[in-house]
């Protein structure tokens, strides 16, 4: 019997592999359904649903390996991020899915979640003022109005899996939806400001970097506390509080 491995695991959801399968078990049904349909409907390549047995779906491996992880530098090549870059534009660029997302749609519930979530941070200790004050700046860029489109709403690095120079799949689509371009690219650089560039000429078309940095503050700020709570080191080099600190 192949060994089990514990991918990732918190009190929302678990994601185990056993040989090239892995199997999600999540408490929320709607996040497995919202994950099935948007991989059918992807334009891009993504893992084949072996079997769905609720609260279990089951996928298979995607050839290739992670663009990276957060906190190590990327060992892909330039090409292998543009290529991440272009297979973004061609989901950003398909019809919408049906659903509306997950991820928030309106600047004023970001604007008063970041606020709160601020406070929070300055209050309990976990980030210094100035940290947080200059990043809830920085992240006032974002909350704007935009085009919805076919995003992924949840693309780290190590989620794009690349064979060479070529993307062999993107996994973990729970949060897909109708959402903002930007963040997906935000979210896929995190960490790695310089790919961007090579992820931008990718893409191929121009886009708003003050934009980009804004997720970047923006998507830190609130996951610092949340990834802390349940026992990821938020604080390890390169990871979310350097993200805050290379804005200062």
């Amino acid at each position: 019997m192949d060994e089990v491995k514990v991918v990732v695991a918190h009190s929302e959801r678990a994601t185990l592999r056993v040989g090239d399968v892995f199997l999600k078990v999540d408490a929320d049904e709607a996040r497995i359904d919202v994950e099935v349909e948007a991989m059918a409907l992807a334009p891009v390549p993504t893992p084949e649903v072996l079997w769905r047995r609720p609260p279990v779906l089951a996928i298979a491996a995607v050839p290739g390996t992670a663009l990276g992880r957060l906190g190590e530098p990327s060992t892909a090549s330039p090409a292998a991020w543009a290529a991440a870059g272009a297979a973004i534009r061609k989901l950003h660029d398909a019809p919408l899915p049906p659903w509306t997302g997950r991820r928030r749609r309106d600047p004023d519930e970001l604007a008063a979640e970041l606020d709160g979530e601020c406070e929070l941070l300055v209050t309990n200790g976990v980030l210094p003022a100035d940290l947080v004050t200059r990043n809830r700046q920085v992240a006032e860029a974002a909350l704007r109005s935009w085009t919805p489109a076919f995003t992924h709403g949840d693309l780290q690095i190590d989620h794009v899996f690349v064979d060479g120079d070529e993307v062999t799949g993107i996994i973990d689509w729970s949060e897909a939806g109708r959402g903002d371009a930007l963040f997906d690219l935000a979210t896929l650089t995190l960490g790695h400001e310089e790919c961007l560039g090579d992820v931008i000429a990718g893409y191929g078309t121009d886009v708003e970097l003050d934009v980009i940095r804004a997720w970047w503050s923006s998507r830190s700020l609130l996951g610092v506390r949340w990834l802390v709570e349940h026992g990821f080191d938020a604080f390890a080099p390169g990871c979310e509080v350097d993200v805050l600190r290379s804005r200062m």
